[in-house]
This record gives structure tokens, sequence and C-alpha cells, in this order.
């Protein structure tokens, strides 16, 4: 197994406990341990999960992928009429020991279909005729449980779907101009969005619902919505600038320490980074995702099959979007979408599935070989 990557992983489970640690306490007093000892527990399994997956040989799942994408949207169809309800989104089925997130698992069988489905395709660009059936059947694939995801609602989820498929398509031998147009398309979507915002607003009320309209407000107007909408950002932000070079040392963070910031060990851990370990601890995390993604490329770049480079590719847009979502909303360049850093936020579900995602770039690195002809 690439021993680099699996250095990178150790590191980010180190900065997720000493994270965890530190924001957590004031949730738990009577045992400030509570949570990072089932952050272990869900590394342990995690861990498991990812060697089992390492293990399987990638090239079986390539006739498994629709079995499983069809199952994981059956999962999606059950929250929808018995899942757990939290905080006004419906996203969880309640399995006794355990709340499963369906979503999650969801992302790793797109991978799996997309791969599978772009795979078969060849390496050679095709017209852009040829790229329209194409097109639209991924589009197909990915829309339904885009859909399903969205109205649960869960805004963040639904987000690296889109991410995923376009991710996967700009990789592919679909048509260039198929895939600048599509580009364009999402580019114009959210200018398209911004100018409704501030010349139309009243035609967003009847497509939000109030609480995604108040992530409106606090990401645009945190200064104006401080005392409600806004407060969980305001906080954040305050916290991480308060931390300046070097940071106000660990578990010494007043904004961590003191709870103003709500889900700082899961949603907003990054803050509980900034805060007490500074410029340099945020550069020094941001520069271990960047060395993560630099390994999974060069993995892709030495697979022998098609299929284990897309999945590859599939996992470098299903991690870098969940860092740059996790930390612009963070500091105020994205709206907060509840999404957690990978690897390093307090939560089961999201780390399963990142290790789970990792274990199938393990074991295209596994089965990867250097032939001497070979192009």
């Amino acid at each position: 197994m690439d021993t680099n990557l699996l250095v990178l992983i150790g590191i980010l489970f180190i900065f997720s406990l000493l994270a965890i640690y530190s924001g957590s306490g004031q949730y738990v007093q009577e045992d400030p341990l509570f949570f990072v000892k089932r952050q272990v527990m869900w590394y342990v399994v995690g861990t498991a999960l990812m060697l089992l997956v390492a293990y399987f040989d990638y090239e079986l799942l390539d006739r498994l992928s629709i079995f499983l994408y069809v199952g994981g949207i059956a999962f999606l169809f059950l929250v929808h009429f018995f899942g757990v309800t939290k905080n006004g989104s419906q996203r969880w089925i309640d399995l006794g020991v355990m709340e499963l997130q369906p979503s999650e698992f969801m992302k790793i069988f797109l991978i799996l279909l997309l791969a599978s489905h772009l795979s078969r395709m060849g390496s050679e660009r095709i017209s852009f005729k040829a790229s329209i059936p194409v097109t639209l059947k991924i589009a197909g694939y990915s829309l339904l449980p885009f859909s399903l995801i969205l109205i649960q609602p869960d805004l963040g989820s639904s987000l690296i779907i889109v991410t995923i498929t376009l991710t996967l398509i700009l990789v592919s031998s679909i048509s260039r101009k198929m895939i600048g147009i599509l580009v364009t398309g999402m580019i114009s979507l959210v200018a398209a969005f911004l100018v409704i915002y501030q010349s139309y607003y009243d035609v967003l009320t009847k497509v939000f619902k109030p609480h995604q309209l108040g992530r409106i407000y606090g990401w645009l107007n945190p200064n104006e919505f401080s005392s409600d909408y806004g407060y969980q950002l305001k906080q954040a932000v305050t916290g991480i600038g308060s931390g300046q070079l070097t940071g106000s040392g660990y578990n010494q963070g007043v904004q961590v320490q003191n709870g103003s910031i709500p889900e700082v060990h899961t949603d907003f851990i990054f803050a509980v980074i900034g805060e007490e370990f500074g410029f340099l601890g945020t550069s020094l995390l941001i520069s271990i995702y960047f060395l993560l993604i630099y390994r999974i490329i060069i993995i892709a770049l030495s697979a022998n099959h098609l299929f284990g480079i897309y999945i590859c590719v599939g996992t470098i847009g299903l991690l870098t979007f969940q860092v740059f979502q996790n930390i612009a909303m963070t500091i105020g360049l994205m709206p907060i979408t509840g999404l957690a850093l990978p690897l390093v936020s307090y939560g089961g579900s999201a780390l399963l599935t990142n290790m789970i995602a990792l274990g199938l770039v393990f074991s295209v690195q596994m089965r990867s070989k250097n032939y001497l002809f070979s192009n």
C-alpha cells in the first residue's frame, strides 16, 4: 500500500483528535474525552473498511456498480418515507445501534457507476454529436440522487453529487465543446442566482425554505444578521482572525472554549485550528490536503485501467470540494452548507464514506503494474 498516503491520513487523524478535544470540551463537561473516544472508534471502523475495500479487486465493481447504485437510490427513498428528522432535515435511517446517512454512501455508488460508464467509452475523444446521448445519460444518473438528497434537504451533499459528475466529465473523452457548454451553464446559473438575489428577491422566497434563506442572509450580509443568521459565521471569522500567525495556543482559544461557535467540533472545526494554531497551523493542514490529492493524482496516472483512473478522479472531486466548501464557508467565501472537513471533523457517516473512497484508491494503486512496453 502507498505508505505516503497512509502517513497523510495518519496526520489528519492527529489533527482531528486534537481539534475535537479542544472544541468539544464545553459540550461534555463530565467527560471531555467523550467525542474523542467516539472519533477514535469511527476511525477504527473506517480504517477496517478502507483495508477491506483496498484488498477487494476494484475491477469486480465494474459489473456491480449498477446494483450498488440502485440499492443507494432505494435507501434514499426509504429516508424520504421513514427517515429520522433532525434540525429540520430528514437524512438518517435509524438502525438501532447507529443512524445511517444513505446520502453519504450514494456518493461512492455514483462514482463507481459513472466511472464504469465513462471507462467503456475508451480514451479517444468522441464528437460533439456522440457526446449528447452520453451526457444526457450521465445527467440522468446524477439528477435522481441529486433531487432525492436536495429535498431532504441537504444542499451540501447534493452539491457534492454535482461536483463528482462535473469532475468526471472534465477528464472524460466527451467533446470539449460539450464540456465548455456545461461549464458555461454552471457559471450562468450562479450568476443568475446573484442577479435574482439583488434585483428579484421575491422569487427566492417562493423557491427556498426560510432556514435556507437564512443561510443566504448570513453568508451575503453577516454583519446585518449577526444576531441570528450570520452569528455562526461571524464568530468563526472572529476566532480564526484572532489566531493571527501562530495562534492563541492549544486549548486556549477564547471563541472555542466559551462556546461562541456552535457545532465547532463538527462543521466548524477549521475555526478551532485557525484560532489555536493560527495561520501556520491552517497552512499546514491545507498543505496536507494538497499532498493527499497529489498522491491520488499520481496513483491515477499510474493506473492500468480507465475504470481505476475514473475512480481516483471521482475521489479527488469528492474530497476537494468538501475541503474547499468547508474552509470557504468558515471564512465567509461560501454559504454554510453543513459539510464536514474530510477526515478531521467529528462524525461517523462522512468519515466512513471518505475512508471507503480512499480504500478504492488503494485498491487501484495495489493492482497497478508497470510494464516494460506499456504506453
